[in-house]
């Protein structure tokens, strides 16, 4: 790894839990307003049983929290969400908005939108009573990511999330480039919105893993949700990282979309009619078919995602070019090679056959793309050099 973007993780005597809640203090004691964005999964459980106890200890009872309900979740999820809803000790605001999703069953319709008022007819569930189905700041279309940043606009708001490094290395990176409260980030902005005012994510246990989520549980002796006891009566058993909870169709959760067929059959059949190629990419999504792209032996990676792009409609298709632009402009500007047909080049991680799963997946929020490190590092390994060495050997 490259010293200048990468630290070696540090370990420090003190023990996850209570590094948690110092930070939760230094939370509630620098921002106006705190307020935990609750998915009902294993990790925002965790950050509301923290933040429970600092607030209650600094009499900043009740918690807030927010919860952005996506119509397309578990019946044990939703129950759970409501026993949190009804505990006093908790001030959760549930919304159902208009959010725009990923649907990467589908690139004729790569998004979707919950609880979209043209689609009632199809919705999964019923729109719960205590839903909130309007905000100043939101209008039909945002993306969950703009509209939690802009949420809390003009508020000085900090939004805890159980965002952890142990899921994802694009999420450790997110801390590991920064030198100082490495959990604390300001909210960014977009060209469309611009940046919101007053508003900071913190993720007090990001160094957290998923055993530590499940020891605090057991522990506390607190509640959960139930999926997971049902995630664990199927393949899925003891795979922390593969149980999720998050939106059923997006480019990674599709690979889990074929434990709904098994696991809630009746919630199922609504799901297959509620987004286009659900049942397709339920059967097909740990195949080929959705990870790389079938591709014809007698068509070359190169000419196959011109075969991929076609499949989209003029206004997505521009997006994924411009996603696959930007890969082929960062490849060119640090080598003169070309681009490598099958093998990762060793200081890019670009290749052809790399760039078909850009193109296969849409990658529309860019988590494929920043795999391309990770390729980079699988073929220095391979060719036993550094990335020092790999800078040296094949950079302009």
């Amino acid at each position: 790894m490259s010293k200048s973007l990468y630290k070696k993780k540090k370990y420090i005597d003190q023990d996850v839990f209570t590094k948690a809640l110092e930070r939760m203090r230094y939370c509630y004691e620098t921002w106006d307003k705190v307020v935990i964005s609750f998915s009902g999964g294993k990790d925002s459980t965790a950050v509301l049983q923290c933040a429970l106890i600092v607030a209650e200890e600094m009499r900043r009872l009740p918690v807030d929290v927010i919860f952005y309900d996506e119509e397309a979740i578990h019946p044990p999820t939703i129950e759970y969400v409501q026993r949190v809803y009804d505990d006093p000790k908790v001030n959760l605001e549930w919304y159902c908005l208009e959010i725009q999703h990923r649907n990467a069953c589908s690139n004729a319709e790569p998004f979707w939108y919950c609880w979209d008022s043209d689609k009632k007819d199809l919705w999964i569930r019923d729109m719960p009573e205590q839903g909130i189905t309007s905000h100043p700041m939101f209008k039909k279309g945002m993306s969950m990511q703009v509209f939690g940043s802009m949420h809390f606009h003009g508020q000085n708001a900090c939004i805890l999330q159980g965002i952890r490094t142990e899921e994802s290395l694009r999420r450790y990176r997110a801390v590991a480039r920064k030198t100082h409260e490495n959990y604390i980030t300001k909210a960014s902005g977009t060209p469309e919105y611009g940046a919101p005012k007053g508003v900071t994510f913190a993720y007090p246990i990001y160094d957290w893993s998923s055993q530590d989520v499940w020891t605090l549980v057991a522990k506390l002796g607190c509640d959960y949700n139930r999926t997971y006891d049902i995630f664990n009566r199927t393949d899925n058993f003891g795979q922390y990282l593969k149980q999720r909870v998050c939106p059923p169709y997006g480019e990674e959760p599709l690979r889990g979309l074929h434990f709904y067929a098994e696991c809630f059959p009746e919630m199922w059949h609504k799901m297959v009619k509620r987004v286009p190629g659900a049942a397709t990419a339920a059967r097909y999504g740990n195949t080929q078919l959705y990870s790389s792209g079938y591709k014809p032996d007698q068509t070359d990676w190169r000419q196959h995602i011109e075969n991929i792009l076609i499949t989209f409609s003029p206004k997505d298709r521009k997006k994924v070019e411009a996603q696959l632009n930007g890969l082929i402009k960062t490849h060119n500007s640090k080598t003169a090679d070309k681009i490598p047909m099958d093998q990762p080049h060793p200081l890019t991680g670009i290749s052809w056959a790399f760039l078909t799963r850009v193109a296969t997946r849409g990658d529309f929020k860019g988590r494929i793309a920043q795999n391309a490190a990770n390729e980079a590092a699988k073929a220095q390994q391979k060719l036993g050099i550094t990335r020092e060495q790999a800078e040296e050997i094949y950079g302009r």
